[in-house]
C-alpha cells in the first residue's frame, strides 16, 4: 500500500483498504518461538526497496535531532548524545513515504500473527550509533520506558537492521524470556550518567544478534535487551517501529505514543496523522 499524500490530508477516521487477505509472513515455528522466548530473528527479511527507503531517511532523523540540540544549546537530549547515539522519533511525520513501510502488508501481517486483529502504531524511531564513538545502551525492557501508571499489554518491537550488525558495531543482545523467567514489566532505575533506564543488573550476557542488513528482530516490550558500543568507522543504523494491541494511555487518558490504527477487525487501514506529539 502506498500513501502518496501527506497523512494530514487523510480523513479523521480510519479508512479500511480493499485488501482483506493479509499475508502470513511468519512460520508457525517462528510464532511459537516468539511466544515462548519473547523474541525471534528473521535474517534478510525486509524487502530491499523498504530497506533503501528507511536508509534514505536516517540522515533526516540525525539532522532533525541536531537542529533541536542547537536550538536548546546542548549536546544531550534525554538518551540522545550528539555524535554518539540517536533515538530520533516520528521521522514519518516529516517524511510520509515511511508510511509505505509502517503500513505495509508485510508489517500488518506480522502484527496480525503476533498481536491479533486490532493493532495500533505506538512508537517509531531511528536508533543510530555514531562511528567510533557510538555509545552502548543498558539492559532494559521497552516497557520500562513507559511509566508504571500506564498499565498495558506487552507491545511488539520491530527492529530493522539497516547495516550489517556485529559485535564491532554495537549490535543488540537479547535475554530470552524463557531463560530469564521474566515476562512482565519490572521497575527500572535511571542511570544519571547516560539517562538510560536500567532494569537488569545480572551476569547473563544474552544472545547477541549478528545479522545482515535487512534483517528483522521482533521482540516483546517486556524482553530485556541491550546494545554495545560502535567501534567501527561507519555509523550503525536501525529503524525501529512498535505496535500495540490496544491503546496505551497516560493517567489523564491522553495517548502515551502515536496511537494510530493499523488493523481494525483484522483489516489494514490507511495511515492516520497522529495528534501526538502535542
Amino acid at each position: 500500500m502506498s500513501c502518496t499524500a501527506c497523512p494530514a490530508d487523510h480523513a479523521a477516521g480510519p479508512s479500511i483498504t480493499a485488501m482483506s487477505a493479509l499475508p502470513t509472513p511468519l512460520t508457525d515455528e517462528q510464532v511459537r518461538n516468539y511466544r515462548e522466548h519473547g523474541w525471534i530473528l528473521a535474517p534478510a527479511f525486509v524487502p530491499v526497496q523498504h530497506v533503501d527507503l528507511l536508509r534514505d531517511s536516517a540522515q533526516l532523523a540525525i539532522d532533525t535531532m541536531h537542529a533541536e540540540m542547537d536550538r536548546l544549546g546542548t549536546n544531550v537530549i534525554g538518551i540522545n548524545h550528539r555524535g554518539k547515539r540517536y533515538f530520533s522519533i516520528n521521522t514519518s511525520l516529516m517524511n510520509p513515504q515511511l508510511f509505505d513501510f509502517i503500513y505495509s502488508p508485510l508489517m500488518a501481517g506480522i502484527c496480525k500473527q503476533l498481536l491479533g486483529g486490532d493493532v495500533r502504531v505506538f512508537w517509531e524511531q531511528y536508533v543510530i550509533k555514531g562511528a567510533e564513538t557510538g555509545m552502548s545502551f543498558s539492559w532494559h525492557q521497552d516497557s520500562g520506558y513507559v511509566s508504571a501508571d500506564s498499565p498495558h499489554l506487552p507491545y511488539l518491537t520491530c527492529w530493522v537492521a539497516l547495516d550489517d550488525m556485529s559485535d564491532a558495531n554495537g549490535t543488540i543482545s537479547v535475554l530470552p524470556t524463557s531463560r530469564l523467567g521474566i515476562k512482565a514489566r519490572v521497575e527500572h532505575e535511571l542511570d544519571p550518567a547516560t539517562n538510560d533506564m536500567v532494569g537488569y543488573h545480572g551476569s547473563d550476557p544474552g544472545v547477541q544478534v549478528q545479522c545482515p542488513s535487512g534483517s528483522l528482530a521482533l521482540f516483546s516490550s517486556v524482553t530485556f535487551h541491550r546494545s554495545g558500543a560502535n567501534t567501527t568507522n561507519r555509523m550503525r543504523r536501525v529503524y525501529l517501529i512498535q505496535y500495540s494491541a490496544g491503546r496505551i494511555a497516560k493517567r489523564d487518558g491522553s495517548p502515551w505514543g502515536r496511537d494510530e490504527p493499523l488493523l481494525v477487525d483484522g483489516e489494514l487501514v490507511s495511515p492516520q496523522r497522529s495528534p501526538w506529539p502535542r
